[in-house]
């Protein structure tokens, strides 16, 4: 007994753990996310068979999530720009209304129950999904980026839904890009480039967030960070991150977009199904 959970069942969960990470990584690099929409369900499973109460379960899973995805992101961002896809302008646009909706995020997170979380991942990555697998060619709101007052708006949505998703925000920037008339391969570089700091800032605001209710957390664990979450399934993400980005530059522009949108969807499924339960 480890925690008073049985030696068997924790090699179990630790295995769909370092399965979990190999898959993250992928994903982080074919579609330039972190992977959080994975990961969360995962880490969900993991700290309730050792007993984390409901009160924090969630709200830790978001924040571990977060500081797995972020070397992920690193990598992934890395590879995508030695490739000269990413658009550094929109990234650094970006940053600082990303950062300040991370902390608006993290702090709504602080005192929101678990289940309000699960919701706005739902109902966000449904509307992408669908745009995604439904949407044309036709459907952009313009051929161009809007000006500085609409493109920090952007930044800070991108960083509040990422911070209250548990994900680097990759699929919220696709979207947002590709409606503006940015290729998929692009948007899925340049969101690469922008996780790094969202994934950071994130971290580092649950790990605040958390720390008032650090009593409640299982050990190793700061704020809403479990550091034991981070070493299983960090090194693994990242290691397979590069392979994904190889895939994202041999697929078509379609394929990539079916894919990506047959992921949300699978994640919303999950969510869902925890919802209900």
């Amino acid at each position: 007994m480890i925690f008073g959970t049985p030696i068997g069942e924790l090699l179990l969960l630790a295995a769909l753990i370092v399965a979990g990470g190999l898959v993250t990584g992928l994903l982080a690099g074919l579609f330039g996310i972190g992977g959080g929409a994975l990961i969360v369900p995962v880490l969900y499973e993991v700290f309730g068979a050792l007993g984390v109460t409901d009160e924090v379960r969630f709200q830790l899973c978001v924040g571990t999530s977060l500081a797995i995805i972020v070397p992920t992101n690193v990598l992934s961002f890395r590879a995508h720009r030695e490739r000269g896809a990413v658009v550094m302008e929109v990234v650094r646009t970006w940053t600082v209304p990303a950062i300040a909706g991370v902390a608006a995020g993290s702090a709504i997170a602080a005192f929101a129950p678990g289940a309000v979380l699960k919701l706005a991942f739902v109902l966000i990555a449904s509307v992408i999904a669908t745009k995604l697998l439904l949407g044309r060619e036709s459907w952009q709101l313009s051929s161009s980026l809007p000006g500085r007052i609409g493109m920090i708006g952007y930044g800070f949505c991108v960083g509040l839904c990422s911070s209250l998703m548990g994900i680097s925000g990759g699929s919220i920037s696709n979207m947002i890009l590709t409606l503006h008339g940015m290729s998929m391969h692009k948007a899925v570089a340049t969101s690469s480039g922008l996780g790094v700091p969202i994934s950071i800032a994130g971290t580092v605001g649950y790990v605040l967030a958390g720390l008032p209710q650090q009593a409640l957390m299982p050990p190793l664990s700061i704020g809403f960070v479990s550091l034991i979450g981070f070493a299983l399934m960090a090194p693994i993400s990242s290691f397979t991150a590069p392979y994904g980005v190889r895939l994202a530059h041999a697929l078509s522009k379609r394929r990539l977009e079916i894919a990506f949108g047959c992921f949300l969807l699978l994640a919303c499924t999950r969510f869902l199904v925890s919802l209900v339960g």
